[in-house]
């Protein structure tokens, strides 16, 4: 099943804008796909995860699992980033154990999201 690593590319970070130069997120998604992504992870640019105060955020979801919205993130993260979400991948509910979970993931969480059950 496809994770999707969503990638605020409109986030600023608080940064002041830079005209014709990348925000943070922009930087982040560049950095994300510059590594090698982990097998059943795709990246998805997305234009706001509405947690800009957070810096540049991105979001883990998958069908039937937790969604997990993280922040803020910096382009340095990247290879961390993707392996948080390998790790994700891996299981069947989207909760990866405390002591396996990446320091980022948990020092940097913004929101837990249950998973839409069918109606």
């Amino acid at each position: 099943m496809t994770v999707l690593l969503h990638v605020c590319i409109t986030c600023r970070a608080g940064e002041v804008s830079d005209e014709g130069g990348p925000c943070a997120g922009s930087r982040l998604h560049a950095a994300l796909n510059s590594e090698h992504v982990p097998d059943g992870v795709t990246i998805v640019p997305v234009e706001c995860l509405s947690a800009c105060s957070r810096g540049a955020t991105i979001a883990l979801a998958s069908k039937g699992r937790w969604t997990y919205v993280y922040g803020p993130m910096a382009e340095s993260d990247a290879r961390d980033i993707l392996a948080g979400a390998a790790a994700y991948a891996e299981t069947p509910d989207g909760i990866v154990p405390w002591r396996k979970r990446i320091d980022i993931f948990k020092k940097n969480a913004i929101a837990r999201i249950p998973p839409i059950k069918d109606a």
